[in-house]
């Protein structure tokens, strides 16, 4: 599995740094390309000499420094990683990656790589336990990072507690398996929908509801990580597209369905993670409806039920849907299931406390044609995700 792929592995300044270097050694011993990125604080632990002869590749240092090649270094490293290692990851990196920070050569390269970054924090145990430290590392899961659990025991400041790097064998373990895993979906298309639609009244007003398009998001990310070409045809958001996925903006439900259908003859799953209106205004203003009176009517009429018109069309395709109600969520969701000719639904109870819309967390019941239902705690959507993208690569690989 080893073969062609790019390891490019930041280094920063904690005494674990010297660990590091049996990492590098592994992974250059199992056939992988390494290229190491030093912070200055981490040359006092260690020197870019022991590094460089370890991986066999020039280490950088300094963002400044003359470059090896042509290229700009940081946009040449970032492009060619299979996945990002940081190890040790200090409580300073995590900060300034979860914050948006770029001031030097590692925090820059990180911020420019669409590969998978897998983080190993190794610092002293207060450190650790701080809640800032704490909300930068679940705000880096939450947006896709990777992230190992230090190792409890006794620290070099004395203190004992969780902090310790794990063993370089456990790391590499790991680092192989994510890269693995980024492969699982290599050739494959995944359509993923998000958000909700807007129906106008007028040019000022629009039928709309409270999807923020976190789960959908979250699900093509997920799907990217594991290789696959993701379109994700998405409503109106303020999140930003996820690495390596390809975005078709809609504002409507009859968009949302031409987009749809114009890629899904050529799609392999196709994910409706998207809250669709079921109905639309009968006539749009053309110009803003004043408050003339004391009511305003509005004629509805149907939007097409985009799912249940895949459903119909479906060949080879796996389908997945949601099911967000406020009651009887089983009875509803297994009859759309039915209904739909879907292959997945996932259910949540939108009234519950951390599930539903504008939150980050959610909590799903899974249920798969067979009428098996899988309960999953409140988990983030990107756990979800995960779980999801993990479902879909099974059935991918039982249909072939």
């Amino acid at each position: 599995m080893s073969a062609g792929q790019t390891i490019v592995m930041g280094v920063t300044g904690g005494i674990a740094a010297y660990k590091a270097v049996e990492v590098v050694s592994r992974l250059k011993k199992a056939g992988y390309t390494v290229h190491v990125i030093m912070t200055k604080s981490a040359t006092q632990f260690v020197t870019p000499l022991t590094f460089r002869e370890m991986s066999g590749n020039p280490v950088v240092t300094d963002m400044w420094e003359e470059p090896k090649t042509w290229n700009v270094q940081h946009i040449a490293l970032a492009s060619s990683a299979d996945l990002f290692l940081i190890a040790p990851a200090t409580a300073n990196i995590i900060g300034k990656i979860a914050n948006g920070i770029a001031d030097d050569m590692l925090s820059t390269t990180v911020m420019a790589t669409t590969a998978p970054v897998l983080l190993a924090p190794a610092m002293n145990t207060n450190m650790y336990l701080n809640p800032v430290t704490r909300q930068n590392l679940a705000r880096l899961a939450e947006i896709g990072y990777h992230i190992l659990e230090p190792a409890a025991g006794l620290l070099a400041c004395g203190v004992e507690g969780p902090g310790r790097l794990p063993e370089p064998a456990f790391i590499v373990e790991k680092v192989v398996a994510l890269l693995q895993m980024s492969k699982q979906l290599s050739g494959k298309r995944i359509l993923v929908t998000a958000a909700g639609t807007r129906e106008p009244i007028d040019p000022v007003r629009y039928i709309g509801n409270r999807s923020s398009g976190k789960m959908g998001y979250a699900i093509a990310q997920a799907a990217a990580e594991r290789g696959a070409e993701v379109i994700l045809v998405s409503g109106p958001s303020g999140l930003p597209t996820p690495p390596g996925v390809s975005v078709r903006r809609v504002e409507t439900a009859l968009q949302m369905r031409d987009a749809v259908l114009a890629e899904f003859d050529t799609v392999d799953a196709v994910i409706k993670a998207a809250a669709v209106a079921d109905y639309r205004p009968e006539l749009a203003a053309d110009h803003k409806i004043k408050k003339d009176g004391e009511t305003l009517t509005v004629s509805l009429i149907k939007n097409p039920d985009i799912l249940l018109e895949l459903g119909q069309k479906k060949k080879q395709q796996i389908l997945v849907g949601f099911a967000a109600e406020t009651q009887e969520l089983l009875l509803h969701a297994r009859d759309k299931l039915i209904k739909k000719n879907l292959d997945l639904i996932i259910a949540n109870d939108v009234t519950l406390p951390g599930a539903g819309f504008n939150v980050d967390t959610n909590i799903v019941k899974l249920i798969d044609k067979s009428g098996h239902v899988e309960e999953l705690p409140q988990l983030s959507k990107q756990q979800i995700a995960t779980i999801v993208i993990d479902k879909i690569c099974a059935m991918l690989t039982k249909s072939t």
